[in-house]
């Protein structure tokens, strides 16, 4: 699939005064990396290609993306076999005489195998393009992780700058041996603008009661200690005269949805669209996100952007950044589901500071706007194509 967004006039920023030519091989395209590629995608001075998986194709995905996700992206949707395909993704990438490639991570070996061979630009189009790499993965201390460092070293060093989500994955690229030089934190980004209008039409009427979960029904979510918290916290509520309990909606899909089906208070929306979901953003009065293990949830700073309070585990790397406890929101252990459930009675018991939660969860999403998304890249682009490590 190729689609190209809509001509821009051109200031140019490589050595022969055109626009930069890029290529992003990246994963599976959903919403939040959509906005932020279309955004890249109609700068001046950046021409963007994006190579990546099909929607729904990767390992741990139980439900499509609708394909509007990508309208309007000049992009190349690859089924799992073609992107085992190292000869062809390499002919994709070459075909666009990139000044830099950008490689998600190390996951697939065609993307891996890019820097390495003949080069993907000859001398005539300017020589090799530089490599920018990306990554989400936290510091956890496995073994795993430990060995990673001398398996990834000749990668990790082909590429001139590596961007990592935030702090917790820092201290992994630290760790994997990459220079602090060469390290840039803001891999993600999301519509904050758009999200906005969540917080505008919430702030409208009284804040809503209700709780939101986002996410897949997934072991690593905690869905179980979710189910049990609330039911602890509906209990509470009933027992203590507090009035009545917040429904709790829950929106994704996957094998462990019988965690909370036929639940009462719990009402199950199935997989939910990325252009619906500012809907239930809207219609909810807080996030709740009880993960054990989520490297940088994007759901959360999307509920952030959409003014919502935050409640998540310390699991949620994206909480470093996104969450201040007793300002926008509260974090408990993972796994803890009487602290989960004392949370959500935090939550219900300040329903009248809620909107302030809210608005200062807004304010800390505001670094995470496509607009600032794309200005942070183009940076860290120049600075690859400017300082590509050379080749051996």
């Amino acid at each position: 699939m190729t689609s190209s967004p809509s001509p821009v006039p051109s200031k140019g920023v490589s050595a022969n005064g055109d626009p930069l030519r890029v290529v992003f091989c990246w994963s599976e395209i959903n919403g939040y990396m959509a906005a932020c590629f279309r955004e890249l995608a109609g700068r001046a001075d950046v021409d963007p290609f994006f190579i990546a998986l099909a929607s729904g194709r990767s390992s741990g995905t139980e439900a499509a993306f609708a394909d509007d996700v990508v309208a309007g992206l000049p992009c190349r949707l690859l089924e799992p076999e073609q992107l085992d395909d190292e000869a062809l993704v390499r002919e994709l990438v070459a075909e666009r005489r990139p000044d830099v490639v950008v490689l998600n991570g190390w996951r697939y070996r065609a993307y891996r195998r890019l820097p390495y061979g003949e080069p993907l630009r000859t001398e005539e189009h300017g020589g090799p393009p530089g490599f920018m790499m990306t990554f989400d993965t936290p510091w956890q201390g496995t073994l795993r992780q430990r060995i990673a460092r001398f398996r990834l070293t000749d990668y990790l060093n082909r590429c001139a700058i590596t961007v990592v989500t935030g702090e917790r994955s820092w201290q992994y690229g630290v760790r994997l041996g990459i220079p602090q030089a060469r390290l840039r934190r803001g891999m993600y980004g999301v519509d904050h603008a758009g999200l906005s209008e969540c917080l505008q039409r919430r702030e409208e009427s009284e804040w809503p009661r209700r709780f939101l979960f986002a996410g897949r029904y997934a072991d690593v979510k905690g869905l179980d200690v979710l189910a049990e918290a609330y039911a602890r916290y509906r209990d509470g509520v009933a027992r203590d005269g507090a009035g009545e309990p917040w429904a709790l909606e829950c929106c994704g899909t996957g094998p462990r949805g019988d965690l909370i089906a036929g639940r009462e208070g719990i009402e199950d929306r199935g997989f939910v669209q990325p252009a619906d979901m500012r809907d239930r953003f809207a219609a909810a009065g807080a996030l709740v996100l009880p993960s054990r293990f989520d490297p940088w949830p994007l759901v959360l700073v999307e509920s952030a952007a959409a003014g919502l309070p935050i409640l998540c585990t310390e699991a949620c790397g994206s909480s470093v950044e996104l969450l201040r406890p007793h300002y926008n929101g509260l974090a408990v252990p993972p796994d803890d589901a009487p602290a989960l459930a004392r949370g959500l009675r935090f939550l219900h018991d300040r329903h009248a500071e809620l909107p302030e939660y809210g608005r200062r969860s807004n304010g800390l999403a505001a670094a995470y706007s496509t607009s600032i998304w794309a200005d942070r890249y183009t940076a860290y682009l120049r600075e690859a194509h400017a300082g590509s490590p050379p080749r051996r």
